[in-house]
């Protein structure tokens, strides 16, 4: 801690971003940390070259133990390091995942008070439920979930909703609103409690971020959008694809090489940027009056709370889709067919290039521990530190343009 010539302490103001999941969150941290350098350069420090170093740090905070093999361990003393590195921000500290809005009182509470003396605010976004549960059923496929759609929704509205302790329930733990909120409460004023509304469908992205970015203390025109990706939606065909396979996959197959291999390769890399076939997953008409009850109770309740809204609690209230409403059950098996082909190619692509690695017919390797133990190592340091990261990508550029030079020189 530095001080000034009146003798304050000069802290910087630290910004909270605890979710909620699927309203702009991966959006907003893939614009922020492509533009990393503009941020530093208005006094703003997003820890980390990558989302995972915010994302291990919040695995620590709620206690989660990593399952062997998982390649983004260890977990243990990531939340303590993350807040080392916010604090020497000069102006502005940013923390930010999805997942922060699932803590406990007693998580939320030591996630603040690890900030000592400085000046900290908590930024909660949100969505209105008849766009949030097309989307949370999505990603909750993407995330090894098999349920029908209609089993998950009755889950969720039917039984969980009126449930007096329904934070025990995944979708509630993350998406209860106004006990999110009480909770990150405790210790930080009302007025440091900032609720960033999602701009509905059809607005420009760019909405969401300069609300953001306005008000943590950012230029929103500093950055340069195109570098971001968002967390693409797929279609009904995706992700009934996506469900089936869940439905065939052994139990004991690891969580992280699920999240690798059908989350990230199948789900985000090889559906993104395929043509879709079949239409977006909608809310059916018949959970319209119980979403908008929702939305309305908490509006309610935000509108006397005394917490900062940035934006127009209006949009949380429910829109029916323009057009026709489409379901699981309008992904027919051609479209499934097609779009599981066009997934498969890419997935074999990616690893025909990663064969590339080593020479033809060779098994692949099994590295002795002590160099998996440096790989992972360096893996953690390319997190933290840019200069590392740029060292990694520099190599495999080095490394992949050697070897295609290589290939064309045996070829001739």
């Amino acid at each position: 801690m530095t001080e000034n010539g009146s003798g304050a302490s000069r802290l910087p103001k630290i910004f909270i971003h605890i979710g909620e999941p699927k309203t702009g969150t991966t959006f907003l941290q893939q614009l922020m940390f492509s533009n990393r350098r503009a941020l530093v350069t208005q006094g703003v420090i997003l820890p980390g070259v990558r989302p995972r170093y915010h994302f291990r740090a919040t695995q620590d905070l709620r206690g989660v133990e990593p399952e062997p093999n998982d390649p983004l361990a260890p977990f243990e003393g990531a939340w303590d390091r993350l807040v080392q590195e916010v604090l020497r921000g000069p102006r502005v500290g940013l923390v930010t995942h999805e997942m922060l809005s699932s803590v406990t009182q007693e998580q939320a509470d030591r996630a603040v008070k690890s900030f000592g003396d400085a000046e900290v605010h908590v930024v909660l976004s949100v969505r209105d439920f008849g766009s949030l549960l097309p989307a949370e059923w999505q990603e909750s496929i993407k995330n090894r979930n098999a349920e029908s759609y209609e089993q998950w929704l009755g889950h969720v509205i039917d039984s969980e909703s009126v449930d007096p302790d329904r934070r025990q329930w995944w979708f509630w733990k993350v998406h209860d609103t106004l006990e999110i909120l009480r909770i990150w409460s405790r210790h930080v004023p009302p007025e440091r409690v900032h609720i960033i509304t999602m701009p509905p469908r059809g607005s420009s992205q760019n909405l969401l971020w300069q609300r953001f970015a306005e008000l943590v203390g950012i230029d929103p025109g500093s950055v340069d959008p195109s570098r971001a990706k968002s967390n693409a939606s797929l279609s009904v065909a995706e992700v009934e694809f996506i469900r089936r396979i869940n439905q065939a996959l052994p139990p004991d197959m690891p969580e992280w090489f699920y999240m690798h291999h059908v989350k990230g390769a199948l789900a985000h890399n090889a559906f993104a940027g395929n043509p879709k076939r079949g239409g977006r997953l909608s809310l059916p008409a018949e959970r319209d009056e119980w979403a908008a009850k929702q939305a309305e109770s908490v509006i309610a309740d935000i509108r006397t709370s005394g917490y900062d809204v940035v934006g127009d609690l209006d949009e949380l209230l429910p829109r029916p889709p323009e057009g026709a409403r489409f379901g699981p059950q309008d992904a027919t098996s051609d479209d499934m067919v097609e779009a599981g082909v066009l997934a498969i190619v890419r997935v074999l692509h990616e690893f025909q290039e990663s064969l590339n690695d080593r020479p033809a017919g060779q098994a692949p390797p099994r590295p002795p521990t002590r160099l998996a133990k440096a790989k992972r190592a360096v893996l953690r340091a390319s997190d933290r530190h840019e200069s590392v990261y740029a060292a990694r990508r520099a190599w495999w550029w080095v490394a992949n343009t050697g070897r295609a030079l290589g290939a064309k020189l045996r070829s001739r």
